[in-house]
């Protein structure tokens, strides 16, 4: 069942971006920036339930960008529980978020993903969105670059 976040799967979301990103985040600031989001009408936090357990949450923010003249959603977190992928669901998450995006006045849908992650480039790929831009970033705490693996 596809359905919008709510405050109560914040733990199965932690467990899902936890897992994508390979890394344990901060409990306490995930919890406090996921309940922000959750009530921001600029978020929308679709997630996937089986068997009353969120196994897919795909996270999107809605923004009017300058550069575009237009409002734009971007895809913030996408994950699928491991057991659960190569099933179809990715591809029915992103068809629904699309619809979503529509819904709430948006003309493009944009994600940013870390260049290690080939086959998610290859699901998106497939799913018809196209590479055209590169995501520059730096820290502001520490100087020392990082190198550029998951779980950083």
């Amino acid at each position: 069942m596809y359905r919008k976040a709510m405050l109560r799967d914040c733990d199965n979301i932690y467990a899902l971006i936890c897992d994508m990103e390979h890394v344990r985040l901060p409990y306490e600031k995930f919890l406090m920036i996921f309940q922000q989001q959750i009530e921001n009408i600029n978020y929308y936090c679709l997630v996937l339930e089986k068997e009353r357990k969120v196994i897919g949450v795909l996270n999107l923010r809605f923004e009017n960008q300058l550069h575009h003249a237009d409002r734009i959603a971007e895809i913030m977190e996408f994950a699928i529980d491991a057991s659960c992928r190569n099933h179809g669901l990715g591809s029915d998450m992103l068809t629904r978020a699309c619809q979503i995006a529509r819904d709430h006045g948006c003309v493009q849908l944009e994600v940013a993903c870390n260049r290690l992650r080939t086959r998610t480039h290859a699901f998106y790929t497939r799913a018809g969105m196209s590479n055209f831009h590169y995501k520059f970033t730096k820290s502001l705490v520490t100087s020392e670059p990082k190198e550029n693996r998951l779980g950083i």
